[in-house]
């Protein structure tokens, strides 16, 4: 394990609490589903490579893998990034999923996959609280999917996950949560368990998105966005529309 880097983010300690207990969470009990979407959605076949942005400990590069798909799994978590190589190489894999840690907001690969993902807020809209570089809360969350773009052939596809707006209004809370209207960031106080069981309390800084934004941010980036529909990581991606009653929003979008 490699813990002596700076961190760069605030959500690398949460990683750091929760290690291999992230994988008991709801919203990442429907893997092999998703990846069945993933791979109709940007027409991969065998031998195929993928960039998965903000992978966590790999499960959607992983069961990629096990479908015979190349993917480069990239984490600003150096325990998840560890966790992911490790998986890989007890399942054979380690040819085929190969897991970095880097930094969302700072890609610089150029032309080099043929489907680009980041899903369940892996890390765009994770940009936010103290990761906010600028007061309107945009730069960072630009800056993700302008290195995704960029890192896709001509003809390959992006799959970007991001929270609703839509939902965190009809939806909110104010009891358990504060939403900012301005920069559009749920900020969530929550309890997060580590593999033994020991609870601490986490801060979460959630930015979440219209269909519009993640339209236009798609062209911004040089992108021509197909479809935003609605999803529920780990339970719902059935969904062929947009409504307020799924959590996030899931962008299909094609490097012409």
């Amino acid at each position: 394990m490699d813990s002596n880097h700076e961190q760069d983010h605030w959500f690398e300690p949460i990683a750091e609490h929760l290690q291999e207990a992230y994988l008991r969470y709801a919203f990442t009990q429907n893997t092999e589903k998703e990846v069945e979407h993933i791979i109709s959605s940007l027409n991969l076949k065998s031998g195929d490579r993928v960039l998965d942005v903000g992978c966590g400990p790999g499960r959607h590069s992983l069961e990629l893998a096990r479908r015979d798909i190349n993917c480069l799994g990239i984490d600003i978590s150096q325990r998840f990034v560890d966790l992911g190589n490790r998986s890989a190489r007890e399942e054979g894999l380690d040819q085929l999923a190969i897991f970095e840690r880097g930094d969302a907001r700072d890609l610089h690969f150029l032309e080099e996959f043929d489907g680009v993902i980041s899903l369940c807020e892996g890390a765009f809209g994770l940009q936010g609280g103290p990761a906010a570089s600028d007061a309107a809360n945009l730069v960072g969350d630009q800056s993700v999917i302008s290195g995704m773009a960029q890192a896709l052939k001509r003809g390959g596809r992006l799959l970007l996950a991001g929270f609703s707006a839509y939902f965190q209004i009809a939806h909110a809370d104010t009891d358990s949560n504060d939403f900012d209207l301005m920069t559009a960031v749920r900020h969530e106080l929550t309890e997060i368990k580590d593999p033994e069981g020991c609870e601490t309390t986490a801060d979460l800084w959630t930015t979440c998105f219209t269909p519009r934004e993640m339209w236009l941010m798609a062209q911004i980036a040089g992108l021509e966005p197909m479809t935003v529909r609605s999803i529920h990581s780990g339970e719902d991606w059935s969904t062929d529309s947009l409504d307020l009653d799924h959590a996030e929003l899931l962008l299909l979008a094609e490097r012409t």
